[in-house]
């Protein structure tokens, strides 16, 4: 995933930008260790990102470090209100698979969630996605 010159809003572990597509994406910064601060900042980030309706986003999580418990549970949606209604997230690594599995298993996200090794692929799914109004 390359990083957009403008319009991307960087926090200390991400970069997050909405695409021309209607297609949020964020990205994990290399060697990120990703806590609950930066998961709150982050989602914060993305729910101020401009959009007529509810959009997806795409995680590439393809250079994290680490993750917290807290960071898991606290992007799983549950218990509060999120422009976003699907993830897509991007994994190439071991470390990355387990945390895309550990998150949709047992961390039981509320919107729909899909690992990719493809960002082609990741698009695609999410291009194909009905798209939600924002309530």
């Amino acid at each position: 995933m390359i990083v957009p010159i403008s319009n991307v809003i960087e926090t200390r572990t991400f970069y997050t930008w909405m695409g021309e597509d209607g297609i949020a994406r964020t990205q994990v910064k290399p060697n990120a260790e990703v806590n609950l601060a930066d998961a709150k900042e982050n989602s914060l980030v993305v729910n101020q990102l401009k959009a007529e309706e509810k959009f997806p986003l795409i995680v590439d999580t393809r250079r994290i470090k680490s993750i917290s418990k807290e960071a898991r549970d606290y992007f799983s949606l549950r218990g509060r209100e999120s422009k976003t209604f699907a993830f897509a997230i991007l994994i190439d690594s071991p470390l990355s698979m387990i945390i895309g599995n550990f998150f949709m298993g047992l961390n039981k996200p509320r919107v729909p969630v899909k690992l990719f090794t493809s960002e082609e692929k990741a698009i695609s799914w999410c291009q194909s996605l009905e798209r939600v109004p924002v309530s």
